[in-house]
């Protein structure tokens, strides 16, 4: 419970006071670990749900190659689904949960009512990695092994590839502000912004060392 200490009003309406608040009474949180997969790696939320990615990269353990469906209110497992190899990243489009499949070069589409799978898709790179979504497409970053890489638009409606872009070596992360697609690159040192609709650079920016 909370209480006030050394509590002084100001002005005859009351209207400005000071107040410490001491908190120290007030039970700790309680720390909730909640099972899921193997080796956890990506995450999304839906709006009343948590989506976790299983990808199975450490150990072989029991739901490897899946995502795993919590109702963020109480943490009861609602469903875990298939999907693609070493599933890594994670994004909500708003209706639909996308999973970036890294060790099958594709993305899985799943909707997030229900889990059933509405789609895979085919990206350019062998290892699909980072995910986001600008409103009306979904961009996922891919790795190819030979310094060159690549993100990938897709129209989040039915999947279809509507770009390819460049970036730079091990796009390992990837935001959306509104208008423009982020990249960081992580073997580059620097991030790549590109115009969301249509893909165009807009500039290539040092950051810090890997």
């Amino acid at each position: 419970w909370l209480y006030f200490d050394n509590v002084n009003a100001v002005g005859a309406a009351g209207l400005l006071f000071s107040a410490t608040i001491t908190t120290s009474d007030l039970a700790a949180p309680p720390i909730i670990s909640l099972g899921v997969g193997s080796s956890p790696y990506g995450i999304a939320f839906d709006g009343a749900n948590i989506w976790v990615a299983n990808s199975g990269a450490i150990s072989a353990g029991a739901n490897r190659n899946s995502v795993t469906k919590l109702r963020a209110i109480d943490g009861v497992t609602l469903g875990t689904y298939a999907v693609g190899s070493v599933p890594c990243g994670v994004v909500f489009d708003g209706s639909n949960i996308w999973v970036a499949n890294n060790g099958s070069g594709t993305v899985s589409k799943l909707r997030a009512s229900d889990g059933a799978v509405l789609g895979t898709f085919s990206i350019t790179g062998t290892n699909p990695f980072a995910m986001a979504f600008d409103g009306s497409n979904i961009w996922v970053t891919s790795v190819t092994g030979t310094g060159t890489d690549y993100i990938t638009k897709l129209r989040a409606s039915d999947g279809t590839t509507l770009g390819v872009l460049a970036v730079g070596h091990s796009p390992s992360g990837v935001a959306f502000d509104g208008a423009n697609i982020w990249v960081q690159n992580y073997f580059s040192n620097n991030v790549t912004e590109l115009r969301a609709s249509d893909g165009a650079l807009l500039g290539t920016f040092a950051v810090g060392n890997a």
